[in-house]
C-alpha cells in the first residue's frame, strides 16, 4: 500500500465512522516502533505504522485509523482529545475503535531482569534487588545482621 491509498482510506473511514472529512495528509513512518500511529498536533496530521498493516492486514489498520482519527477530530473541536479524557473514550465506543493496539510478533520484548533474593541470618528479613549486593560490604537494615544470598 503506497501513501496515495492510505490517504483515501483514512479519508473514507473519516466519512464513514464520523460524518467529517479529514483534511489533512496521513503517512506511514518506518520509525515508528512501540505505536500503531500517532497523531501530530501541530500539524494535525496522522503517522501509521506499516508494520501493522503488513503483520496485520487492513482491519487492524483501520482499527488504529479510527483511534488516531478521534485524537485528530476532538483536538480540532476542542474537546478532550487525551486517552485519559473522557470525550475520548466515549468516542472510542461510539466508532467501535481500540484504546490500544495489540503488540506485533515481530518486535522483540524486553528480557525481564534477573532479581537477586537475599535474606538476613539474623532476623530472616528479605531483599530483592535488581543489583548483586556485596554481601561482605553490606549488612541487614533492620537488625545488622549478616546477609546471605538465595537463588531465585
Amino acid at each position: 500500500m503506497d501513501q496515495f491509498e492510505l490517504q483515501k482510506i483514512v479519508e473514507e473511514v473519516s466519512l464513514e465512522s464520523f460524518g467529517k472529512p479529514f483534511c489533512h495528509k496521513a503517512i506511514f513512518n518506518n520509525r515508528l516502533q512501540t505505536t500503531g500511529g500517532r497523531y501530530i498536533l501541530k500539524s494535525h496530521d496522522i503517522e501509521l505504522n506499516p508494520k501493522y498493516y503488513q503483520e496485520r492486514g487492513v482491519d487492524e489498520l483501520v482499527a488504529i485509523i479510527k483511534h488516531e482519527l478521534c485524537h485528530y477530530h476532538l483536538h480540532i473541536e476542542g474537546k478532550g482529545y487525551k486517552h485519559r479524557d473522557q470525550d475520548f473514550r466515549n468516542l472510542l465506543k461510539k466508532v467501535d475503535a481500540p484504546r490500544f493496539c495489540k503488540p506485533l510478533e515481530s518486535v522483540k520484548r524486553r528480557k525481564v531482569s534477573k532479581q537477586y533474593l537475599y535474606v538476613c541470618k539474623n532476623c530472616g528479613l528479605q531483599y530483592i534487588r535488581k543489583r548483586k549486593v556485596d554481601i561482605k560490604r553490606y549488612a541487614c537494615g533492620k537488625c545488622s545482621g549478616k546477609l546471605m544470598e538465595l537463588s531465585k
